[in-house]
């Protein structure tokens, strides 16, 4: 009974350094000497996404149609101690992604039966993707190919 709990604890205690060395805990700055190019990161996702990879030590370069956004998220980011620039870049029409992004929260009882399709029961937030973003720029995934993460709050996906 002693060598079995003795066996138990050692096997805990590995899997607390395990779990500490692959975090942010003991690695720091996984993504130095990279630079991030992200567009469309000056609110929500993208703006979390860019936070997240400059936090883990790439120098970040965000991007939006508008200059005052670009600004304001460089502004921000510069002011959290983060290796940031920004620039003026035009991905896409932006009527049609403002259309895209008003139809999956037109109204409380859609967001209500939308909530219901995902088992975790919410909506997620922006900073929630950023961390799979990060983890996959990183030399930690480097043995990763070809796969597919869906970050959908537990939703059935058909990738």
């Amino acid at each position: 009974m002693h060598k079995a709990g003795l066996l138990l604890g050692a096997c805990v205690r590995a899997w607390k350094s395990l779990r500490m060395a692959s975090s942010r805990v003991t690695r720091r700055d996984p993504l130095a000497n990279k630079v991030a190019l992200v567009t469309a990161s000056t609110d929500g996702i993208g703006f979390a996404i860019a936070r997240r990879l400059a936090q883990d030590g790439a120098h970040v370069v965000v991007s939006s149609r508008k200059q005052q956004n670009v600004d304001r998220a460089v502004a921000a980011l510069q002011g959290e101690g983060l290796s940031v620039t920004g620039t003026v870049c035009h991905v896409g029409k932006a009527e049609d992604r403002d259309r895209l992004v008003t139809t999956l929260w037109m109204d409380e009882a859609r967001e209500e039966s939308i909530k219901e399709a995902l088992r975790i029961r919410r909506i997620g937030k922006p900073e929630e993707c950023a961390g799979i973003v990060s983890f996959l720029c990183s030399e930690d995934a480097s043995y990763i190919t070809g796969e597919t993460v869906a970050v959908s709050g537990g939703a059935p996906s058909r990738l």
